[in-house]
Order: structure tokens, then C-alpha cells, then sequence
């Protein structure tokens, strides 16, 4: 299927709930992206921080096939092999205690959210405000998006649910003052993505987790998108010296079989009891499998590769800053990466697009990279170079 045929059958079944690009992805191996009309991309936006392993990873491919011939679903009624697994994997990898499995990010933040409602209810007299941050975003459904402190997200769907406070991401004392005895929880991301892609102050998760010991309150971490790798650590929160109670997981986890994660330490293992929460599709034996995989190749290096590819990427990205005025900043972590610019960033995204090079936006002067963590640094130079031709053609 061409391009075109994708698009004109996309419009006239699918809802309007995306704005697409004008290309249609039908193959992707590594790096790279290929379209319905056989063009090939460089690709620095892998799913949106899903392909993190590459596309189709060859262990990842393996293990789905396998798993596929065996069982493919039936339920959270059984135990599941695979998902006890995982689970054991993931609580060794971030030193947590306990996992409960579902299929998005913004499923893992909702029982997140639940989780915590029913702590500070059980544990804390009543308490059920949970403090986010300004720019935040933790997902669509209702009670993530009620969350995600962003109006343009929230302002068609009111009333959202209530108890949600917002306060300045990085400012420690707006965040005490918002603290009071109805404070369960604080939902934050370690670096704000879809917000900009804003990496936390120096010091200011360490406060937090700290203010959340003195006043007995939560900390919930969303790494849907900073996790398995991403930011040069296996998880973002590692940067920092600290652990969270909750943690929210979703994206790479499963290289593009959908799956979410909510890890919980000892102080909320024991909330949630049967019937509390529930997911048919969670963990089923199929996205269990691929996770399993998909997070034993992020072990075998790659984490250390995006630590090494995402400093030179962010050097070679000042030396830019420093050449095009059009630039006023650069910030990121790994491979989590923001290029702001002093104008709107669409017109570099596309130009990069059709030029070979996927890229994002994060708000709206902000480009945002995003490349599998198996990039090299000629893959950087080679993205650098158109990157580079587009601030030359828009820096006027």
C-alpha cells in the first residue's frame, strides 16, 4: 500500500484523533523506518521512545513467534510463567518490590492513582490530593489526563477528576506549600517530556523525596517515556540517588508490543487486594514474553552505548547552538534530547522528514530526539547534518 492509499483509507474509516504525517510506515529494522512508497528514514523517533532496542529486534522478533505458537492470551485468572518473570526482572532491576501489568502508559498512571487513593485512605486518615506539575503529561484516559497540567489536554473534557494539584515543575517550595494533610501522593516525571523536554533542577528530586519522608506521602515517578535506558541510566530516578514508591512504566518496555508496568515498593505492596484493579489483557503471556526480551537486550549495553551516544550527540548539539542563533537552548539526558528554538519548530521537523530524518516536536519551539538506543555516533553525524541544513534555511 502506497502512501496515498494508506492516507485516503485512514481518513475515510479511522477518527481524526491523530495529526498524521503524509507518510505511511510498513517495515522498520535497526535505525531505520521504511514508508508505503519505499523511501527509507533515518529514524530519531522510535515509536515515541518505544523501539529503544531498535526496530524488530531479532531476540525481541524471536521471542514473540515462539510465545505465539505456544499461547497467546488466557487471562489473569492463571498464573502466568512469563509475567512472573518479568516481574521478578523488573523489581531486581529497580529495587522495588511488587508489579502489576497493563497496556499503556496511561494505564499504568491510572493505577498508579488508584493505588494511591487507596493507600492514603487505608494509611494516611482519608488523604487523597495528589500534587503534579505544571506542563506535566501522564496520559489521555480520565484520570491521567486529569493529572497531565496541561489545559490544552484538559479544557474540552470537564469536569476532570478532583484532587489534582499543580505547582511549578522544579520549585521545591511551591511544592511544600501545596503539601497539606489530604496530600497522599506527588506524580512527576523525571523529565518532562511532551512539557518540553525539561530534565528536573539540580537537587530538586532529592528534596521531594525527602519532603515525602517528613510528611508521609507518596512519591510516584511516571518513566513511561524515560525508562528502560533512555536517559543513560536503566531508570531516570537513578540520576538522582533515590528510589520512588510507585513507578510507572510503559513504551520500551515491550519494543512495541503494548505493555504497561506499575512497580510499587514495600510501603504499597500490600494495598491493592483481589478485585481492586484489573487489566484482561495485562501481562498476557504474548506481551510478557516480549517484554521479557525486550529488556534483556536494553541489559546487554545499551544502556552504556545511550550514556556515551547521548553525551557526544548533546556536544556536537552545542557546537550547533553556537553556530545558529536560531537555537536558544539544549537539554536532555541519553538520548532524550530537546532543541529549542527562538520560533515555532515544525517547519525543521518536516524539512528534516523530507530530507530522511524523523524527528519530533515537544511543545511548540522545541524539537525533541528520540533515537534507538543502538544508534552510533556516525548515525548522530548524519542526523546532525540535515539537522543542520534546516537551521540554515529557518534561522532567517
Amino acid at each position: 500500500m502506497t502512501n496515498e492509499q494508506a492516507k485516503a483509507l485512514t481518513d475515510q474509516y479511522v477518527l481524526g484523533t491523530y495529526g498524521r504525517w503524509p507518510i505511511a510506515a510498513v517495515k522498520g529494522k535497526g535505525c531505520f523506518l521504511w514508508d508505503g512508497d519505499g523511501r527509507r528514514y533515518l529514524d530519531f523517533v522510535s515509536g515515541i521512545a518505544v523501539a529503544n532496542q531498535g526496530h524488530c529486534h531479532p531476540k525481541v522478533v524471536e521471542a514473540i513467534q515462539k510465545q505465539a505458537e505456544q499461547l497467546i492470551h488466557c487471562s489473569n485468572l492463571f498464573h502466568i510463567p512469563a509475567q512472573a518473570v518479568l516481574a521478578e526482572k523488573l523489581c531486581s532491576l529497580s529495587g522495588l518490590a511488587k508489579a502489576f501489568f497493563c497496556n499503556s502508559g496511561a494505564e499504568a498512571n491510572e493505577a498508579a492513582i488508584k493505588l494511591a487513593r487507596k493507600w492514603g485512605k487505608l494509611q494516611k486518615n482519608g488523604a487523597y490530593e495528589i500534587i503534579v506539575a505544571e506542563q506535566s503529561f501522564h496520559g489521555r484516559t480520565m484520570g491521567a489526563l486529569s493529572a497531565t497540567a496541561q489545559r490544552k489536554y484538559q479544557k474540552h473534557f470537564e469536569p476532570l477528576l478532583p484532587g489534582f494539584k499543580a505547582v511549578k515543575f522544579g520549585d521545591i517550595t511551591a511544592l511544600k506549600e501545596a503539601a497539606t494533610a489530604q496530600t497522599a501522593a506527588i506524580l512527576l516525571e523525571p523529565l518532562q517530556g511532551e512539557g518540553g523536554v525539561v530534565p528536573a533542577p539540580q537537587g530538586y528530586l532529592e528534596s521531594v523525596r525527602q519532603l515525602c519522608e517528613d510528611e508521609n506521602i507518596l512519591l510516584i515517578l511516571d518513566e513511561v517515556q524515560t525508562g528502560f535506558g533512555r536517559t543513560g541510566k536503566m531508570f531516570a530516578f537513578e540520576h538522582y540517588g533515590i528510589k520512588p514508591d510507585i513507578l510507572a512504566l510503559a513504551k520500551a518496555l515491550g519494543s512495541g508490543v503494548p505493555i504497561g508496568a506499575v512497580l510499587t515498593g514495600p510501603k504499597t505492596a500490600h494495598i491493592f487486594e483481589p478485585g481492586d484493579h484489573a487489566s484482561t489483557f495485562g501481562g498476557n503471556p504474548l506481551a510478557a514474553a516480549a517484554a521479557l526480551a525486550a529488556v534483556e537486550v536494553i541489559e546487554d549495553g545499551l544502556v552504556e552505548n545511550c550514556a556515551e551516544v547521548g553525551a557526544y550527540f548533546l556536544k556536537q548539539l552545542e557546537a550547533l547552538k553556537e553556530r545558529y542563533p536560531i537555537i536558544r537552548d539544549v537539554r536532555g539526558l541519553g538520548l532524550l534530547i530537546g532543541v529549542e528554538l527562538n520560533q515555532p519548530a515544525g517547519d525543521v521537523v518536516a524539512y528534516c522528514r523530507d530530507k530522511g530524518l524523523l524527528i519530533l516536536t515537544a511543545g511548540q519551539h522545541t524539537l525533541r530526539f528520540l533515537p534507538p538506543l543502538i544508534i552510533t555516533k556516525d548515525h548522530v553525524d548524519q542526523a546532525l547534518e540535515i539537522l543542520a541544513g534546516a537551521l540554515e534555511v529557518y534561522q532567517s
